[in-house]
């Protein structure tokens, strides 16, 4: 069964405080989904249309549970407390295989 992926490309961090509640909350909600986090923070070199921004990749046993894991009421609660603290392009994605 191909796995799931969350990817979360930041284009700005408008509101530190926002961000920092949500770091707060997030890492748990994506636990209790299953989610294994793959890359956060670390070092980029943007290219094309990219920006070298924070940039988070996180795996699921599947593309449902990564789908379920983001519509959960902790991960909810998360996207709350961050609101528009930031401005990012986030996808779930299907792996190959």
């Amino acid at each position: 069964m191909p796995k799931g992926y969350w990817v979360s490309a930041y284009r700005t961090i408008s509101d530190p405080e926002k961000l920092a509640a949500y770091n707060e909350l997030a890492p748990g909600a994506v636990k209790a989904g299953g989610g294994r986090v793959f890359a956060r923070d670390g070092r980029i070199v943007a290219h094309e249309a990219g920006i070298a921004e924070r940039t988070i990749l996180i795996e699921f046993d599947s593309f449902e549970q990564a789908v379920a894991a983001y519509e959960s009421a902790a991960y909810q609660e998360a996207l709350a407390a961050l609101s528009d603290g930031v401005e990012r392009d986030f996808r779930i994605i299907e792996g190959t295989d």
